[in-house]
C-alpha cells in the first residue's frame, strides 16, 4: 500500500463524482418506477383494465432488474480490465439517453402496441446501465477512501442513491401540480425528457475524478485479468452467493415503499398522489441523512452487525407498516415509511458500498461486485408486481405483501449471517 493516503482534494472530488453521478443515474431509474405506478397504466396499456394495467405496467418496471445481472457482467468486465472510472462514463451516456428517449415515445393511442414495446426496450437499455452504475461507483470510492474510513466515504454512493429517488419522486410531483389533462398529455414526459440535460452535468462531474489508485496499480504490475467474472466465480464463489442473498431485502422494501405502496395508497386507499409522493419523498430524506452515520458507525463496529440488525427490524415492523399505511391517515402513512427507512433500509444501503467491495479482491472486484448485486437486484426487482398480485389476491388488503417483505429479510439474514466481518480487509489485495 502506498505511504501515502489520497490527497484529500482528490478523494473529495470522488465523493462529489460518486454522489452526483449515482443521484443523477438512479434519478433516471427511480422514475420509470413512479410513472409505471401513476400513468404508464392509462397510456400504454390502455386495452386493459386499470388493475391489470397497473400489473403490467409493473412487470415491465421489472425487466430492467432481469437485465440488470448482465449489465453487471458486462460492464464490471469493462471495469476490471480498462478502469473504473471509464466504465461509468459509458454507463453514464446510456442510462440518459434511455431515460431521454422514453420522454420522446408515442403512447398506445398513438402507435398501438409498438408503444409498450418500444418502451420495454429502452426499460432494458436502462436496467444494462444501471447493473453497473453503483458498483463501479462504490469500487471507486472505497479505493480511494483511506484505512478505518471506508465504511463512511463509500456511503456516499448509496447517499446519491437516496437523492436520485428523492429527485424523480419530486419531479413528478412538482408536474402532478398541472391540470390531469396537460399531465396526461405532455406533463409526464418532462422529468424523462430533463435526462438529456443531466447526461452534460454527470459527466461534467465525472471527468473530474481520478482513476482508482488500486486499479492504476493493477494496470502498472500488469495484473489485469482476462475474464473477470470467472475469476470472481472460481476465487469468490462463496462471497458470491452472500452477495446475491445480501440485495433481496433492500431492492424489496425500497421498490415496495416507493412503487407499490404509491399505487395501493393512490388505489385502495383512496389517498392523493402527491400525499403517497410526499411520503416516499420523506423516506428517501430520512435515508439520504442517515446514511453518512450509519457508514461511518460502520467503521467502528464493523459491516456485519448493522447489516443483521437492519434486516430483523424489516422482518419485525414489515407487518406494522402496513397496519399505519392501511389508516389512511397521512401522518401515520408518512411516519411508517420514515421509519422504515431509517432503521429496516437505511443501515443496510449505507454499508452496502463497502461491504461488497470488501467481498472481492481487487482484480475482480467491479465484476463480482457488480454481478452478485446485480443478480439479487434481478430476484427481488419485481417486487411490485408481486405485491400487486398478492394484495389483488387478497381482495386488495396488504397483509401477504407484508409477509413476502419478511420473507425476503430472512434470506437477506442468512446471507449476513453466513459473511464475515470486513471491516479491517485489505482493500489493495
Amino acid at each position: 500500500m502506498p505511504a501515502t493516503p489520497t490527497p484529500s482534494p482528490a478523494l473529495r472530488r470522488v465523493v462529489l463524482g460518486a454522489l452526483v453521478g449515482t443521484a443523477l443515474e438512479w434519478y433516471d431509474f427511480f422514475i420509470y418506477g413512479t410513472a409505471a405506478a401513476l400513468v404508464f397504466n392509462r397510456l400504454f396499456f390502455t386495452e386493459a383494465d386499470p388493475a391489470t394495467g397497473t400489473i403490467v405496467a409493473f412487470a415491465t418496471f421489472g425487466v430492467g432488474f432481469v437485465v440488470r445481472p448482465f449489465g453487471g457482467v458486462l460492464f464490471g468486465h469493462l471495469g476490471d480490465r480498462i478502469g473504473r472510472r471509464s466504465t461509468l462514463i459509458i454507463t453514464t451516456v446510456i442510462m440518459g439517453v434511455s431515460t431521454g428517449l422514453i420522454g420522446l415515445l408515442p403512447t398506445y393511442p398513438a402507435i398501438g402496441v409498438l408503444a409498450p414495446v418500444l418502451l420495454t426496450l429502452l426499460r432494458v437499455c436502462q436496467g444494462l446501465g444501471a447493473g453497473a452504475e453503483f458498483g463501479g461507483a462504490a469500487t471507486l470510492l472505497a479505493e480511494h477512501a483511506p484505512p478505518g474510513r471506508r465504511g463512511y466515504y463509500a456511503s456516499y454512493a448509496q447517499t446519491g442513491v437516496q437523492i436520485g429517488l428523492v429527485l424523480g419522486t419530486s419531479a413528478f410531483l412538482l408536474v402532478q401540480l398541472l391540470p390531469e389533462e396537460d399531465f396526461l398529455a405532455w406533463g409526464w414526459r418532462v422529468p424523462f425528457l430533463v435526462s438529456f440535460a443531466l447526461i452534460g452535468v454527470a459527466l461534467y462531474v465525472r471527468l473530474r475524478v481520478d482513476e482508482s489508485p488500486v486499479f492504476q496499480e493493477m494496470a502498472r504490475s500488469k495484473e489485469i485479468v482476462r475474464l473477470p467474472i470467472r475469476d470472481a466465480l472460481a476465487r469468490h464463489p462463496r462471497n458470491f452467493l452472500v452477495g446475491v442473498g445480501a440485495h433481496i431485502c433492500d431492492t424489496a422494501v425500497v421498490y415496495t415503499l416507493a412503487t407499490f405502496s404509491v399505487a395501493y395508497a393512490t388505489g385502495r386507499l383512496g389517498l392523493s398522489s402527491r400525499t403517497a409522493l410526499l411520503g416516499v419523498i420523506l423516506f428517501g430524506l430520512t435515508v439520504i441523512v442517515l446514511q453518512p452515520v450509519y457508514g461511518h458507525l460502520s467503521d467502528r463496529v464493523g459491516r456485519r452487525p448493522l447489516n443483521l440488525f437492519s434486516v430483523v427490524f424489516v422482518a419485525v415492523f414489515a407487518f406494522p407498516y402496513f397496519l399505519l399505511v392501511d389508516t389512511g391517515v397521512t401522518w401515520l402513512v408518512w411516519l411508517a415509511m420514515m421509519l422504515m427507512g431509517a432503521f429496516g433500509f437505511a443501515p443496510q444501503v449505507a454499508v452496502q458500498p463497502v461491504f461488497y467491495a470488501e467481498l472481492f479482491g481487487a482484480r475482480v472486484r467491479y465484476t463480482g461486485f457488480a454481478a452478485s448485486r446485480e443478480l439479487g437486484a434481478a430476484l427481488a426487482g419485481f417486487s411490485p408486481l408481486i405485491g400487486a398480485a398478492l394484495a389483488a389476491r387478497m381482495g386488495g388488503a396488504p397483509w401477504l405483501v407484508a409477509a413476502f417483505l419478511a420473507g425476503t429479510a430472512v434470506i437477506s439474514f442468512a446471507a449476513f449471517y453466513a459473511s464475515r466481518e470486513s471491516k479491517e480487509t485489505d482493500i489493495w489485495t
